[in-house]
């Protein structure tokens, strides 16, 4: 049987183990930690060494950073980098030994390294917990992640459900149906929240649905079921499929646009206005913002472009 540290990277994404699509527990995470995480983990298996004792990776912050935001400073990364480090999350496997399933409580990453003072080039040692590993080296379950369509989404629920659509893509079958507990499990919903339907529905699948429809390469249904109108949502069926045509296309043009005004395009609505200035505190920085916005429009640059550079500026007084 083929095993997922046998697969190679391709077009469609690098194979993440189904053990790790499937985790459990992963609520403290946010979208950046999981887009992150993806990224760390492609690293890993790419480098051929997943299996490796002693393995360890090293990568740029800046190039986590740029990925996920035009932000200038690191504090985000090591943010994340500090919650994958020390959420403890269940992973599902079955035990060569016995065939019988066990559950291993574990954190994503066994620890990490960077240098103290920021810099240009600064680093990010990494290593992936052993006996995780060792779960994933007997994996033979996977579904192909892009990391691009991961950093493009805002909702943690989104890009939990997007990597469940891709380990479920090539199946005979294009419909599941789950307990109601176990999905929530499965897409990080923190415990005691949103246990009215209308608010889970509002809160979670909503923007879920919205930015994998819009932002994936699969497209994806989700009907909350009850016994009765007045019954509690006791299971939820999944159904997905392949975009293609236009559809794929769509949504290969708005991974690439700017994510300014990108959620109020997916939901049809007009365009997101300018960011306005005023968000900006300091009064010179404003007026610098101001006189460099003025001078690129006289330079024909794009509408997006400019878009992108206040949201940069904005960013950095947050």
């Amino acid at each position: 049987m083929s095993l997922t540290v046998n697969q190679h990277t391709n077009l469609h994404g690098f194979p993440k183990a189904a053990e790790l699509i499937e985790i459990a527990g992963a609520h403290a995470l946010e979208a950046s930690d999981r887009a992150i995480f993806n990224q760390l983990l492609q690293i890993a298996h790419d480098s051929d060494r997943l299996v490796e004792p002693d393995a360890e990776w090293e990568i740029t912050l800046a190039s986590l950073r740029k990925a996920s935001s035009k932000h200038e400073s690191n504090d985000r990364v090591r943010e994340s980098l500090r919650r994958l480090r020390r959420t403890e999350v269940k992973v599902t496997y079955i035990s060569a030994r016995t065939g019988k399933k066990r559950v291993m409580e574990t954190h994503l990453l066994e620890f990490t390294d960077t240098d103290e003072e920021e810099s240009r080039d600064g680093t990010v040692q990494f290593g992936i917990p052993k006996r995780l590993r060792v779960v994933l080296a007997k994996s033979n379950r996977w579904g192909r992640i892009r990391c691009e369509v991961a950093y493009a989404m805002t909702s943690k629920y989104a890009i939990a459900l997007y990597e469940l659509v891709c380990l479920r893509a090539n199946r005979e079958h294009c419909v599941e149906t789950m307990s109601y507990e176990q999905f929530r499990d499965l897409l990080g919903v923190p415990p005691d929240t949103y246990e009215r339907g209308l608010d889970f529905r509002r809160k979670v699948v909503d923007p879920a649905l919205l930015e994998v429809n819009g932002l994936s390469d699969m497209g994806v249904n989700i009907d909350l079921r009850r016994r009765h109108a007045r019954a509690p949502i006791h299971e939820v069926a999944i159904s997905w499929w392949n975009k293609s045509g236009e559809e794929f296309r769509a949504a290969q043009q708005e991974r690439n646009r700017s994510k300014v005004g990108r959620l109020a395009r997916l939901r049809g609505e007009v365009e997101q206005a300018v960011p306005s200035l005023a968000a900006i505190p300091s009064p010179p920085l404003r007026e610098k913002v101001q006189s460099t916005v003025e001078a690129m429009r006289l330079g024909g640059a794009p509408e997006e472009d400019i878009l992108a550079f206040i949201e940069e500026q904005t960013e950095k007084q947050v």
